[in-house]
């Protein structure tokens, strides 16, 4: 097999909303209040829905800029690479990259979806989550069903609607939610609740994988004075404490049909874990924790996907790891992606795998995970690097400032998850 031959979905991408997103998939009686933009005084801008401003449109969406150049901008769309926003530069930027196909997750609801939680009328939020899906679904991946994985955002403040959201997306072909690691963070109740048992069950009904992402778990940071670079590196390692949670609710047990996806949370911890959550099994007895006669980290591995952009230890452990659960990711446009070279920095670690195991990991356990047939729609030969990246010759990959907008923040020193914070409270009005 050589590095051409691979065929490449990755499980954890990120788009833009575009502007007219909502307005044009919001039930009409709302479409007065829909999310709109609005220019900022510094030419930022920012998505409004009542009097709440939702975070920037696009949180570290710097895919091709310089490295040094990288930060929490954009602020603007002109900022921006087309691809972000635009179905067909994503499309072109897809193909250059030698990727076939990618779960997107949101930018203005949140990668969780909770923001919509601080919208005060909670049948105008449940009619905005319902708008980002039928866009993300019917126009979206509806355009090309062969690239996108479909996946819905729900009611994280109302899990029987939440439910009821699940069947109705479900119907669309869509079997993926993102859901917060950890809800309880906003006020929700905490995924020991018995609260969100009809969002489990619909999930079941319906052959729908949970995804928790980073974005929402816990961020590892010591403190205001840490360097970010801590924030940056804890990021992954920061759904350990998701998937202990996970672990030791009751979940895996009440729920054995119940399956999620750690996104974007790599794959090198993950030995270490399943041997923890064991040892801590075998000697707490105290704590009366009951698994049946089964090691906690068999219901683990059965039952959560997992997945890693560039994990070379995580590779060489991917029989602890669980290799029919392992999948990759390119995390575009984000600053961890690896875009326009993922098939070559994914080969220094995939060169010596046996192809059966490549293509578990690249491809097959991602169309597994997320009932995803690209096939359907394109022929085999069609999707490999080689194949895709010869349809995208035109595509320009040179690193680059993009737009007039706000230049990047400007730090002296070690920037620090202070700086970050001051400059992320700038980019929004009061």
């Amino acid at each position: 097999m050589n590095m051409e031959d691979m065929i490449l979905i990755s499980v954890d991408d990120h788009l833009v909303e575009p502007p007219q997103a909502f307005i044009n998939h919001i039930h009409e009686k709302y479409k007065d209040k829909a999310p709109k933009v609005v220019k900022g005084d510094q030419g930022e801008d920012t998505w409004l829905v009542e009097d709440l401003e939702l975070p920037n449109i696009a949180l570290n969406a710097v895919v091709g800029r310089p490295y040094e150049e990288y930060g929490m901008e954009p602020t603007a769309f002109d900022q921006l690479r087309p691809g972000t926003y635009e179905l067909a530069g994503r499309i072109d930027d897809m193909n250059v990259n030698g990727v076939l196909a990618g779960l997107n997750f949101p930018s203005v609801p949140g990668v969780g979806g909770q923001n919509l939680e601080g919208v005060k009328d909670k049948k105008l939020a449940y009619a905005i989550m319902q708008a980002w899906n039928d866009w993300h679904l019917d126009e979206w991946c509806a355009a090309e069903p062969a690239r996108f994985i479909p996946l819905a955002i729900i009611s994280t403040w109302d899990p029987e609607g939440a439910a009821k959201e699940i069947a109705r997306v479900a119907r669309k072909g869509c079997h993926a939610i993102t859901f917060p690691p950890n809800p309880a963070s906003t006020g929700q109740p905490s995924i020991h609740s018995e609260a969100w048992d009809p969002v489990w069950k619909a999930c079941i009904e319906n052959d729908v994988n949970v995804c928790m992402h980073i974005a929402d778990a816990s961020s590892g940071v010591p403190s205001g004075d840490s360097p970010v670079d801590v924030m940056i590196t804890n990021m992954p390692v920061s759904l350990y404490s998701t998937a202990t949670d996970l672990t030791y609710s009751p979940l895996f047990r009440k729920y054995p049909d119940l399956r999620f996806s750690l996104s974007e949370g790599g794959v090198g911890w993950i030995p270490h874990f399943l041997e923890r959550v064991d040892y801590v099994h075998e000697r707490h007895i105290w704590t009366n924790q009951d698994f049946r006669d089964r090691q906690p980290s068999s219901y683990f591995k059965d039952q959560v996907f997992t997945c890693f952009i560039d994990d070379p230890h995580g590779v060489k452990s991917r029989h602890e790891v669980g290799i029919d659960k392992m999948m990759w990711e390119c995390d575009y446009p984000h600053s961890d992606t690896t875009w326009p070279e993922s098939p070559e920095v994914l080969w220094r670690s995939m060169k010596d795998v046996p192809e059966a195991e490549v293509n578990a990991i690249t491809h097959e356990n991602a169309m597994r995970a997320y009932s995803f047939n690209p096939f359907q729609h394109m022929d085999k030969s069609e999707c490999t690097v080689g194949a895709l990246r010869a349809k995208a010759t035109h595509v320009d990959t040179a690193q680059r400032h993009i737009g007039e907008g706000t230049p990047p923040a400007k730090h002296d020193g070690v920037v620090t998850v202070s700086d970050i914070m001051a400059q992320l409270s700038k980019m929004h009005r009061g």
